[in-house]
């Protein structure tokens, strides 16, 4: 596991020396601070590396891969923040807490922020930002796709198919699948990049939104995020490709490959029936409170749904000034999510899916005791360890929701920012609800103690809580 985590901050390692780069270019010094984490994170990695050295053969068994996934996140978010730490932008510099909780921010692809003075920040520190939500997103479609079935996390093994089987025989397999992958989540990432550059945007802002918008992650190069662009252009791109970051990928890879029949996903036409109930409503709000036009009202209320929904967290206006009903609206939203094998966090529309079924079932034996109705997904019986995960997961999730949203309230702050809190850093939304977190504001005039606390829950909530909360049984360890 050791040996693993080697070749991660290796990687990470390489990953510094772009931002070097482009500061370099630019004449700012801070291409030191980059160039001191780079040799720092790669003699650590390395020393590990050799230390660590074994045959790696056959695969993880289950309880390497419980321990594997937290630990490797959680060293990684540990090194990447090296930049941050020692960079001399105002909030950042010399504060581990600001350092850690926006390096987990942002590998968690949650988007929640602590950094100010955006517009004036050196390129390094914006593309660093925007790079860690970019391979946070791939990362995690990884561990969706590989992990988590085989550990059978919350009805994930559902999602279970030959890539992710540990044993050696597939491995091709494997490879073929990540590879795949890979190459589509880099394409779509040019092809929004050149999408943002020819509507308007410089190349720069153009390629770092492109690496959050696809990651569904929420960083911007501006502290008024995409609002700073009051381009239409600019927020229908950023809206379908939010929607596209938040589509399993594997399907895309299946689509590439002529299997047409991935359109039918049901989970895809859940999503986007969703979303499009959604803005219809939103908008003719909009529209009839006089707050905008109907070409706008449509415009800010799909981009802002679709970035809620999907949790990426970029903002087109303060929505939180739109009234009660709209701010409860994204409150609700803030928990569902995209699909499983996409980019997106949150619930997960699978398993709305799964309760919808249940809850159907269920009504339909109170009306009819001698009934039989069997509960089928996606045209297959759902197993029983299936339903079982998703219900569990639906207890554990809201268990943990209302122990964080407390947590936060004992540290004195108010109950919107505190709920609003909890559910952005669970369901890696980002921004939360209210004057200091809301999309207007950032995460930098909380408690330090408060900062911590949500980047273990960015950390909980992208894992999938059970992958984390594990490790805790003392039973786990001894065997």
């Amino acid at each position: 596991m050791l040996h693993l985590v080697s070749g991660m901050l290796l990687a990470l390692a390489g990953l510094m020396l772009l931002p070097v780069l482009v500061d370099a270019a630019a004449g700012n010094p801070d291409w030191q601070v980059f160039a001191v984490s780079s040799a720092v994170t790669f003699l650590v990695g390395g020393v590990l590396f050799r230390a660590s050295r074994c045959r790696l053969s056959g695969g993880l068994t289950l309880r390497q891969a419980f321990v594997l996934t937290p630990l490797s996140w959680a060293t990684v978010s540990a090194f990447a923040a090296l930049p941050f730490f020692l960079s001399a932008h105002e909030g950042l510099g010399g504060s581990a807490t600001h350092a850690f909780f926006e390096a987990v921010s942002g590998l968690t692809t949650t988007g929640a922020t602590v950094v100010t003075g955006l517009d004036h920040a050196p390129p390094g520190i914006l593309l660093w930002r925007a790079l860690l939500q970019w391979m946070g997103g791939v990362g995690i479609i990884a561990t969706a796709v590989a992990i988590l079935p085989a550990l059978g996390v919350g009805g994930m093994q559902m999602f279970r198919t030959e890539s992710s089987d540990r044993s050696e025989k597939v491995m091709p397999r494997v490879r073929q699948i990540a590879v795949a992958i890979g190459l589509v989540y880099l394409g779509l990432t040019v092809l929004w990049a050149f999408a943002y550059w020819a509507a308007g945007m410089t190349p720069f802002d153009a390629a770092a939104h492109a690496l959050t918008t696809i990651s569904t992650a929420g960083y911007s190069t501006s502290d008024a995020s995409l609002g700073n662009w009051d381009v239409p252009a600019i927020h229908w791109i950023a809206t379908f490709g939010m929607i596209a970051g938040a589509v399993p990928f594997v399907l895309y890879v299946r689509l590439l490959q002529g299997g047409w029949d991935a359109l039918r996903d049901s989970q895809v036409r859940t999503l986007l029936a969703f979303l499009a109930a959604v803005v219809c409503a939103l908008t003719l709000y909009l529209a009839a409170t006089g707050q905008y036009g109907l070409a706008d009202a449509l415009r800010h209320a799909a981009f802002n749904t679709v970035s809620v929904v999907t949790t990426t967290g970029y903002a087109s206006a303060d929505y939180a000034a739109w009234g009660n009903a709209a701010v409860g609206l994204f409150f609700g939203l803030m928990f569902v999510g995209g699909c499983t094998g996409s980019t997106a966090g949150g619930m997960k529309i699978f398993r709305f899916e799964v309760m919808a079924i249940m809850l159907r079932a269920q009504f339909l034996r109170l009306v009819f005791p001698r009934g039989v109705f069997p509960r089928a997904y996606a045209g297959r019986l759902l197993p029983d360890e299936v339903v079982g995960s998703v219900v569990v997961f639906f207890s554990l999730y809201f268990i943990c929701y209302g122990a964080l949203t407390i947590a936060l309230m004992a540290l004195d702050l108010d109950f919107l920012t505190s709920a609003s809190a909890a559910v952005a850093a669970l369901s890696n939304v980002g921004p939360g609800l209210g004057e200091t977190i809301g999309p207007a504001g950032s995460f930098a005039p909380l408690p330090a103690a408060a900062k911590w606390l949500l980047s273990f829950a960015m950390l909980l909530g992208r894992l999938e809580l059970f992958t984390v909360l594990v490790l805790f049984m003392p039973r786990f360890w001894r065997g």
